[in-house]
């Protein structure tokens, strides 16, 4: 097949199989996004966020955990690209190996809280009446507060640690995709093809399992998107205050917390970490706003 037919193939009005309409629509989606100089940055620096944290223990110059005293609060050189801590560990081995943390942060936070508001927008939006009524209550009143007071209040309650921080930043971060799962559901709760299934004897399980959820899908995976620079913020939020990843482990909050003690004079103890986040942030938010450009329901990809 050549790549003229190939191209045809995938771009045709009228795909003969299911594979070839749901390829079809990722070559649509993949073309949007190359047509993006942002979103293509953004993806730039994701994969190197994936690049560097697969590869820390290969990458880093030094232990993110040994130093000397002899080397404290050095400033950045051919030797310590990014300085070293006040005790004497390299900072930018120790940026390499926080990225592990923060990628681990992010990926169990968008597994946990994106499935389960996912599930509660779907159910409240299909059924309706008093099971709408109390699900979304809950979720306003998860909304009501800042979403980093919330966490704090949960990780005060679980005790400080990763795993405990994963667990309040999701807690907080559900009830987004809840709302935003439960307006899409409403836009076609009464539409034939609903009305069809059931007509078909489907059962409610099976109606919002295979027709209500993937058609949230993509509004929550754009969602999923942008809010990861909140997550990346919150969690170094928590570990700048203590209660989240717990010396000597390498959390760029947490840096940033022990170099702010040096800010005036040894300005890189707690700079680069921040440089981190920021870039990393940065990252996800141009990425999450092609993503949005490109699948958002309004609009059309053209080929």
């Amino acid at each position: 097949m050549t790549p003229i037919l190939s191209r045809n193939w995938l771009l045709s009005e009228d795909p003969e199989t299911r594979a070839q309409a749901r390829l079809g629509q990722l070559y649509r989606v993949l073309r949007a996004l190359l047509r993006n100089p942002l979103a293509m940055v953004g993806l730039v620096i994701i994969v190197m966020l994936l690049v560097v944290a697969a590869l820390a223990p290969w990458i880093a110059p030094f232990s993110p955990f040994e130093g000397s005293l002899q080397n404290r609060l050095q400033p950045p050189s051919s030797t310590h690209w990014m300085g070293t801590d006040e005790l004497g560990r390299d900072i930018l081995s120790r940026v390499i190996h926080g990225a592990r943390i923060t990628l681990f942060i992010v990926l169990l936070v968008a597994i946990i809280a994106a499935p389960l508001g996912l599930i509660v927008g779907a159910v409240s939006g299909y059924f309706g009446g008093w099971v709408d009524r109390v699900l979304m209550g809950v979720t306003d009143i998860f909304l009501s507060m800042p979403r980093l007071i919330l966490a704090l209040a949960f990780v005060a309650a679980l005790g400080p640690g990763i795993e405990n921080a994963v667990i309040a930043i999701a807690i907080t971060a559900w009830p987004v995709y809840a709302r935003i799962a439960r307006a899409e559901t409403l836009t076609f709760r009464n539409a034939d093809f609903i009305a069809a299934a059931q007509m078909q004897g489907a059962g409610q399980v099976r109606i919002i399992s295979r027709h209500v959820l993937p058609l949230c899908l993509s509004s929550c995976i754009v969602r999923v998107t942008l809010d990861m620079a909140g997550i990346i913020l919150t969690a170094a939020g928590l570990g700048f205050l203590g209660l989240g990843a717990q010396p000597p482990l390498p959390e760029w909050g947490a840096m940033i917390s022990r170099g702010r003690a040096f800010i005036l004079d040894q300005w890189w103890v707690a700079t680069m970490p921040g440089f981190a986040i920021v870039i990393v942030s940065l990252g996800f938010c141009l990425f999450g706003d092609g993503l949005r450009d490109v699948l958002d329901p309004k609009g059309k990809v053209k080929s």
